[in-house]
């Protein structure tokens, strides 16, 4: 089908009647059709939008929002917009016929709206199950249905007097959306998914079992493979339980169905008067050309509704790009709508979850390069064309971290090796990428890196040109990231590199709910002594934060506070491995690493150990830093575990947190002839010093007795190598797929002067460095790096040393072991159970098997399926491009 110009050839030239355009539809892509035209200029235009929902056009992408909070705005743009002399906004009014050959539309009020261009935008409808009982069910559409679903659940929970279980079928990202809504409602999340994995049309196998114990992990229950029959409920009507093709029946108080749409061609399918028949897609849709007109001159087809390439999808992008294309045609434009871009981005209860291009690798020759870590549920995969270079796609769960600099990259060149973006296998940051100014930065809203460049340094639709200097001011002006948002943090740097470039102080905010930077921050809450996550938002911020302010709040909390990490509200705040105390494995058990302090242990210790691990069929290994650790125990077991660890006086290594640790050492000068200083003393001095504090990262010390260099000290955050004349310091050493060795700070100091710089160093590292950021590159990114730590840390530029170590000097005078803390307190026990309304109840689904060498491992899903147990999904037999298997963090590489 080829495309054909307007009916109308002087489109948009001013007259006395003006040219008289019908929008079919009051969705996003009604509403961006719209504003494209009043942008463009409506002399000589006018728009009447029929749309027959009740509200103005808003944001679907945001529904997750409105069901949780009704009160929530989402209304698209200003609604300024709509008191344009040329634009008509008509709500309640659905157009429910076309006459092609009158060139009118009529509304179920029996209106007549005549056209001499129609737009129709009639968006889809969610698709119902076609099974007993789905009259009872909800669905996830519009605002009146989340508003239902909200009602329903807080209905539920005050006849039930419980938790409402509330079922949501559908694994896809409107389902996972939902499920994550109810659960932010205070029901107990169920998911039913046809599919083996989540997320199927956007994830492959590896990436979706990594998404489904993500969200189990934060409480989620997840039934894959297997499809409702039946939704069943009592005399009364109400929901009782969702019975399964298998024969099983999940409880069930409420239904939710989110299965997908279908497109609203039925006006299609209808019109009547229409010189040729409307062509409709096979499964549904009105097909349009490149220029996204139908066959039938004058009448148009954007968003969901339009079918391309035999193709209808419901994503913002793609909807608001054919707004544009027919808003530019009708002004005498050429633009052509270039096909779907499909990539996707969401984050569902702190999950990232990042799919674009071709994420299975269709092309021909293509390379596929995987990190696959199960024990974390993190999975990072990049396409490239065969030669590695070209990038053609890639999917990214449990760290998303490098999609936003890599999805403008999509078929170009990419600045380093495809390793080097998958950032989840050493830990270190994606290369800096530059962007071409034709690169696409924003996809939903069509806006190029080079468009992004020219109106920082002078926006043409501001007065006087002039240059933008905030991010909100920026997105206001070009629209790039007003849509799924996930291009935000690249068009941040993007601003923040062009006004550094122009010598213009950039702003460090947190996150969008606190303005200030972590080191503001950190500063603030030092000085008021703020002591709360309530108290500091009501300071500081505004809403109810997010997955960046939370945890780095907990974390600022805890570096200047010993007190218990999950005691006051702080519980909510932390990861999932700091809710436990301890590292959660792939197959949904823990790991248990009691501290040895230098690598030291006693025989009689080691025997403890060897008895906790015989006890509780518990795999063993010496870890990279010179501890054993201890895996496959369950959650209810860990206190059990840990109870005998501290009578026999152990206390916890923190494994699972940010903060030290290890400190690795060498024999020394006590063994080894070649030792000039006592590096074992020395570490177990600085391990019990730092134990316990938290920091932006996790921190790595090694002490090593010669310059042998044994310990490998100038591979971690602070090395100590000895000397004849005392102890060299070293500083900002990292591992991981960027490694940096440490830097030489001071050369043969005294045991008193060596600790007090490295208090100085910790605490100004800690107070000033970026969430997440590991000292190497908090060095790098100091302005005069290893010079600047040296004027502050031995010199004392600042004026901050006795402050600095005075701090240090608290946190251990405060410390206490976290897990001595546990044991004492009952309350804080009831943390640690399977299943939190069956407290005696263990999870028979986690299965041992033993390896060739001895030592248990877990089962895999053909080994589960031949024990007679539904298989789990786990992605041990996906690609791994890793150094080691399992939790860097853990292994202390």
């Amino acid at each position: 089908m080829t495309g054909h110009p307007s009916s109308h050839p002087n489109q948009g030239a001013a007259s006395a009647a003006p040219r008289r355009i019908v929008v079919a539809g009051g969705g996003p892509a009604a509403h961006r059709f719209a504003d494209a035209m009043h942008a463009r200029g409506l002399d000589g235009w006018h728009v009447t939008v029929l749309t027959e929902e009740a509200h103005l056009p808003y944001d679907r992408v945001a529904l997750s929002k409105a069901l949780t909070d009704s009160d929530v705005d989402l209304t698209l743009g200003s609604a300024s917009m709509w008191d344009h002399t040329a634009l008509n906004l008509k709500t309640g009014e659905r157009v429910t016929s076309i006459d092609a050959a009158g060139k009118t539309v009529q509304t179920a009020a029996g209106t007549i709206y005549p056209y001499d261009e129609l737009v129709v935008a009639t968006g889809s409808d969610a698709a119902r199950l076609p099974i007993p009982g789905a009259e009872l069910t909800h669905v996830y559409r519009t605002l009146e249905d989340v508003w239902s679903i909200n009602k329903a659940i807080a209905d539920l929970t005050a006849k039930l007097g419980r938790k409402v279980n509330a079922v949501t079928i559908g694994g896809g990202l409107l389902g996972l959306e939902s499920a994550a809504g109810t659960e932010q409602l205070g029901a107990t999340p169920i998911v039913i998914n046809g599919s083996p994995w989540l997320m199927n049309t956007q994830l492959d196998e590896g990436a979706g079992q990594a998404l489904g114990r993500l969200i189990e992990a934060k409480g989620f229950t997840v039934h894959g493979g297997v499809f409702p029959s039946e939704v069943i409920s009592d005399d009364d009507g109400q929901v009782t339980g969702v019975l399964m093709a298998d024969g099983r029946i999940i409880d069930a108080d409420i239904v939710i169905v989110a299965i997908g749409v279908r497109p609203r061609d039925e006006l299609f399918r209808a019109a009547e008067g229409a010189p040729q028949q409307f062509q409709l897609g096979q499964r549904g849709g009105v097909v349009i050309s490149d220029d996204c007109s139908t066959e039938v001159p004058g009448i148009w087809a954007i968003g969901e509704v339009a079918n391309f390439g035999g193709m209808c999808l419901g994503l913002v992008a793609p909807a608001n790009t054919m707004a544009e294309i027919v808003a530019d045609r009708l002004h005498g434009g050429d633009a052509t709508f270039p096909g779907f871009d499909t990539a996707t981005k969401l984050k569902l209860s702190g999950v990232d979850v990042a799919s674009f291009g071709d994420a299975f690798a269709r092309t021909e020759h293509a390379l596929e390069i995987v990190y696959a870590d199960p024990a974390r549920g993190v999975y990072q995969k990049i396409v490239t064309t065969d030669d590695a270079k070209t990038l053609l796609g890639g999917i990214f769960v449990g760290d998303a971290s490098p999609y936003t600099s890599l999805r403008p990259m999509l078929g170009r060149e990419l600045a380093a090796e495809p390793g080097a973006y998958l950032t989840a296998a050493g830990g270190g940051d994606a290369p800096e990428t530059e962007l071409p100014d034709d690169a696409i930065l924003c996809s939903c809203n069509n806006v190029s890196a080079g468009t992004i460049r020219d109106t920082v340094n002078g926006c043409g639709s501001c007065d006087g040109n002039a240059p933008v200097r905030e991010l909100g001011e920026l997105k206001g002006c070009t629209r790039a990231g007003t849509s799924c948002g996930s291009c935000v943090p690249m068009l941040k740097k993007l601003l923040e590199t062009e006004l550094t470039k122009s010598g213009v102080e950039v702003s460090k905010a947190l996150c969008e709910h606190i303005e200030l930077s972590r080191q503001e921050l950190f500063d603030a809450i030092r000085v008021l002594e703020l002591t709360s996550f309530e108290e500091i938002m009501a300071k500081y911020g505004t809403g109810a934060g997010c997955d960046i302010c939370k945890p780095t709040i907990a974390n600022i909390l805890a570096s200047q506070n010993s007190a218990y990490v999950l005691d006051a509200g702080r519980g909510t705040l932390q990861d999932t491995n700091d809710r436990a105390l301890a590292n959660m494995q792939k197959d949904g058990t823990y790991s248990v690493v009691p501290r040895i302090a230098g690598g030291e242990i006693t025989p009689k210790k080691l025997g403890v150990i060897a008895a906790v691990a015989e006890q509780y069929g518990l795999y063993t290994k010496i870890t990279g830093g010179q501890r054993i650790d201890m895996f496959g125990a369950r959650l209810e077991q860990l206190p059990e575990i840990w109870k005998v660890l501290v009578d026999a006086g152990f206390e916890s290594g923190q494994a699972y947190g940010k903060s030290l640790r290890t400190v690795k050492s060498c024999v020394g000068s006590t063994w080894c002839r070649f030792g000039v200083q006592d590096s074992v003393a020395m570490a177990i001095a600085l391990e019990l010093r730092y134990r316990g504090l938290r920091s932006p990262h996790k921190l790595k010390m090694g002490v090593s007795g010669c310059a042998r260099e044994c310990a490998e000290a100038r591979g971690k955050d602070v090395g100590v190598i000895a000397t004849a004349d005392g102890w060299n310091l070293y500083v900002g050493g990292n591992g991981g797929a960027t490694p940096a060795h440490a830097q030489l700070l001071a050369k043969d100091l005294d045991d008193e002067t060596l600790i007090r710089y490295i208090d100085r160093y910790f605490m100004y590292y800690i107070r000033t460095a970026d969430r997440l950021q590991r000292t190497a590159r908090w060095q790098e990114e100091l302005d005069g790096g290893i010079k600047h730590v040296e004027d502050v840390v031995v010199h004392d530029t600042l004026g901050i040393a006795e402050d600095l170590e005075a701090a240090m000097a608290k946190h251990v005078d405060t410390y206490v072991d976290e897990w001595a803390d546990t044991l004492k307190d009952p309350e804080r026990l009831r943390r640690f159970r399977s299943f939190v309304n069956a407290p005696d109840q263990k999870d028979d689904s986690i299965t041992f098997v033993s390896d060739a060498r001895g030592q248990m491992r877990p089962a895999t899903a053909e080994e589960k399926a031949r024990a007679g147990q539904q298989p789990v999904l786990i992605g041990a037999s996906i690609p791994v491009r890793a150094t080691a298997p399992g939790l860097p963090d853990e292994n202390e590489v």
